[in-house]
């Protein structure tokens, strides 16, 4: 049985936006890959496939897969703690994002009157989410193959920027791993020392209620940072799963 159904063409004038991608992508798939729920809704025999969701699912698990795999062959002592942080980063929504606007996707988007009003068309998490519908557009067209190509092309500069220096914060990417995992990650203040201009102050992060992690610092924003980073080191939220 078919998950995705095959059609030929496509209405939108993809043309340069194909050329772009460089891999070979089914115009149909790509059209709704670029079809936002709001559209579909509004439009529904313009969307015989429907809006993009279902792509958005597949990319995502494409994504995980081909930017592990990426990252092991790119930084092969690595541990598993800092390829869970990296990973994190070039997979967040921010990276996404950029990729994105860096492909051009906004200009393409099929969105409904009420969507295209609210700026959905620049929209961050529109954007990121149809990044990863394209990239199950890939998958199903060229194949793995295919995918890892388009994911080394178009996420290969925030490999790079991630292993310079987070793209984002570490309690970012942490919640993200933390999601991606089911888990949930809980912080609290455990100690406060030194004087008042000076104080210390010292964080504990629960990965489903085991401490993972503990970290000081000027501000308890600042000792959250450290614990988190922690947890991304040791490969916390890793642990958990086997443990669970």
């Amino acid at each position: 049985m078919r998950l995705f159904r095959r059609s030929a063409g496509s209405g939108l004038g993809l043309g340069g936006l194909r050329r772009r991608l460089g891999v070979r992508v089914e115009g149909g798939l790509l059209e709704t890959a670029l079809t936002h729920s709001s559209f579909a809704n509004e439009n529904p025999a313009l969307c015989p496939r429907g809006d993009n969701e279902r792509l958005e699912f597949l990319g995502d698990a494409v994504l995980q897969f081909t930017v592990a795999r990426l990252l092991c062959e790119r930084f092969p002592e690595a541990g598993v703690g800092e390829l869970t942080r990296l990973r994190a980063a070039v997979v967040s929504e921010q990276a996404l994002f950029r990729a994105a606007e860096d492909l051009g996707l906004g200009e393409h988007l099929r969105l409904g009157k009420g969507e295209e009003a609210s700026g959905g068309r620049r929209r961050r998490s529109v954007l990121a989410d149809a990044f990863e519908a394209v990239v199950g557009a890939v998958y199903l067209s060229s194949g793995v193959r295919g995918a890892e190509t388009f994911v080394a092309r178009w996420l290969g500069p925030f490999v790079d920027r991630a292993a310079e220096g987070p793209l984002l914060d570490h309690k970012t990417a942490l919640q993200e791993a933390a999601q991606a995992a089911g888990r949930e990650v809980v912080y609290r203040l455990v100690e406060t020392s030194g004087p008042e201009h000076e104080k210390v102050f010292t964080v504990e992060v629960t990965v489903d209620g085991v401490v993972a992690g503990r970290g000081t610092g000027r501000t308890k924003k600042e000792a959250e940072q450290a614990a988190a980073g922690e947890v991304l080191r040791s490969g916390g939220i890793q642990r958990q799963e086997r443990m669970g």
